[in-house]
């Protein structure tokens, strides 16, 4: 006899899991794929790359960034090999596929105060003990956020790390400078010292193996020009992006924690634009900083940060302790 299965009834629908471009992984799992990789960084090495507030030790290291680092190296040789088939296809050979070879960019996204500066850093680490790739540079968007006095006069100061405070074109064209293999290309300087562009210094860029480029809205679509016609954007020239993901009550929390440790530090110094912070009593001070992220920061996480995290390839999600809980994979 053969059984057969029946419908459902008529308004009855079967689950199905949602569709989606990821795969989900607990830390544990994330962990296992980093095989025999050796870990090849010191904990004092992992102490120098740390951010101030940012609790990341060799466990961390190990379980999170190692697996992560031995994946972008199989990208990297992937994406190479895929730049010999496409050179065989064109006819070049020799000097001239020399010619078509290109830096693998990287892109790291995520709130103010969420941790990615130290991602990006630790990644450039890890990825230059690589012996297939070991010239690693990395860059902030910083460095392309309109000059103070720019802003001021755009009425922007308010806005200060929303897309429209940086030259969104000259960011994507220093990446395409790159990307397409010039043998210098250089950025300008931001100083967190002076809260501004530094005059007359720039950051020089030669021929990397690797770029990573991290920021607030690295991975932000580009904007239809007056035309209607869509542009080139930054995010358009990655091979591989992170967007490192947190509960906004959470970052909130640490991007306080990082005031109060910045005004016992770094805000003391005499040049620093944030020294009359230390004038005022701590109360004070953090109404302050509770007021900015709550006008500011907030404000642009939700508007125009968390909105590009579907963008990304990868996203690594932190725990109230900073410590990564989960990671999402894209596989499609």
């Amino acid at each position: 006899m053969i059984s057969s299965v029946s419908s459902p009834p008529r308004g009855a629908h079967r689950h199905r899991p949602e569709a989606t471009p990821y795969v989900d992984l607990t830390r544990s799992e994330w962990s296992a794929l980093r095989d025999k990789t050796p870990l090849p960084l010191t904990a004092a090495e992992v102490e120098k790359v740390r951010g101030l507030g940012d609790v990341i030790d060799l466990d961390e290291v190990r379980d999170i960034y190692l697996p992560l680092s031995r994946l972008l190296n199989l990208y990297v040789g992937a994406t190479d090999g895929l730049r010999g088939a496409l050179n065989t296809f064109l006819g070049n050979t020799g000097e001239r596929a020399a010619q078509t070879g290109t830096p693998f960019v990287i892109g790291v996204a995520g709130s103010v105060a969420v941790g990615k500066s130290t991602v990006a850093r630790l990644l450039q680490a890890l990825l230059s003990r690589w012996p297939e790739h070991p010239r690693v540079e990395r860059v902030t968007t910083d460095g392309f956020l309109l000059p103070t006095k720019e802003l001021q006069a755009r009425g922007l100061m308010s806005r200060k790390g929303f897309p429209e405070s940086y030259d969104r074109r000259a960011l994507t064209r220093f990446v395409a400078d790159i990307k397409a293999g010039k043998d210098e290309v250089t950025a300008p300087v931001y100083s967190h010292l002076i809260y501004d562009i530094v005059p007359g210094e720039r950051l020089v860029v030669r021929r990397p193996d690797i770029l990573i480029v991290e920021g607030l809205n690295v991975l932000q679509p580009a904007l239809p020009g007056k035309d209607g016609r869509t542009r080139v954007g930054l995010a358009d020239y990655f091979d591989f992006s992170v967007y490192v993901d947190a509960r906004a009550e959470d970052i909130e929390r640490w991007y306080l924690n990082r005031f109060r440790k910045l005004r016992a530090t770094a805000f003391q110094d005499p040049s620093s634009y944030f020294r009359k912070y230390t004038q005022v009593s701590e109360e004070e001070a953090l109404d302050y900083a509770r007021t900015t992220w709550r006008t500011i920061n907030k404000v642009n996480l939700l508007e125009n940060v968390a909105p590009t995290r579907g963008r990304a390839t990868l996203v690594v999600r932190k725990g109230p302790d900073h410590k990564v809980q989960r990671l999402s994979l894209r596989k499609l």
